[in-house]
């Protein structure tokens, strides 16, 4: 069965050219023109990636990803027509995975759209073992095999990415990791001097871990270097 992914944008003709790209590669699209349509439709039949406008005629498309993540973990690509940093930070703080600027390439869009479903079906199918498969950390428990993430014994909803930077961090637990060095193992992608996508990434990371701003209990900051869970 082909791999569905839902498409919702406000303009038709930027929405058909998707469409057409996605179903050249084998996709099944359920396209939409509006958030309340396309919300119904995720939580009647959940899609396997989500790609989302922002300007949309009933609730911005940052709104339509807050509610989705209040159920579900699957990517999530912003589409945004500003190409400000302000819009990208918003999108990723929500829970979105990636962002693209309008006029896109459709051939770059596509493959963000693979780069996503391998790294989601990498981490909810099972990855290749590591050691060890689970950590600790004073309460924060996290589970690779079973793809699961608890403190204080209550599930933390991550979502691929989220878990895949703090299953980073604690491999390399004691160590200070540049964000160079997360963004590249993480996204698999070279890191720019001005991709702010790491810091928004940790940033919703500690609001769904609890972590106090002044001294937060388990991601730590180096100014300057990176990050560390001790």
């Amino acid at each position: 069965m082909s791999q569905r992914i839902l498409v919702v944008d406000d303009e038709t003709a930027i929405a058909d050219l998707v469409e057409v790209y996605l179903q050249g590669e084998g996709f099944t699209v359920h396209k939409f023109h509006n958030a309340a349509d396309a919300l119904a439709s995720v939580n009647a039949a959940p899609p396997d990636l989500a790609i989302l406008d922002v300007m949309l005629p009933d609730l911005d498309g940052f709104t339509l990803c807050r509610r989705i993540r209040e159920q579900h973990l699957f990517p999530i690509l912003m589409l945004t027509a500003r190409g400000e940093d302000l819009d990208k930070i918003t999108g990723l703080t929500l829970g979105a995975d990636d962002y693209i600027t309008k006029p896109f390439n459709p051939l770059e869009l596509v493959a963000r759209v693979k780069t996503q479903l391998r790294r989601y079906t990498r981490y909810n199918q099972g990855a290749a073992p590591a050691q060890p498969e689970e950590y600790d950390l004073r309460g924060l428990q996290i589970s690779l095999s079973a793809h699961r993430c608890t403190l204080f014994g209550e599930e933390i909803p991550l979502t691929p990415l989220e878990f895949s930077i703090l299953w980073h961090l604690c491999q390399n637990r004691g160590r200070v990791v540049s964000s160079e060095e997360l963004f590249e193992s993480v996204w698999g992608e070279p890191y720019l001097d001005s991709n702010n996508t790491v810091m928004s990434h940790i940033a919703r990371l500690r609001e769904k871990l609890r972590e106090p701003r002044r001294k937060p209990r388990f991601i730590k900051t180096v100014w300057g270097v990176g990050y560390t869970i001790e």
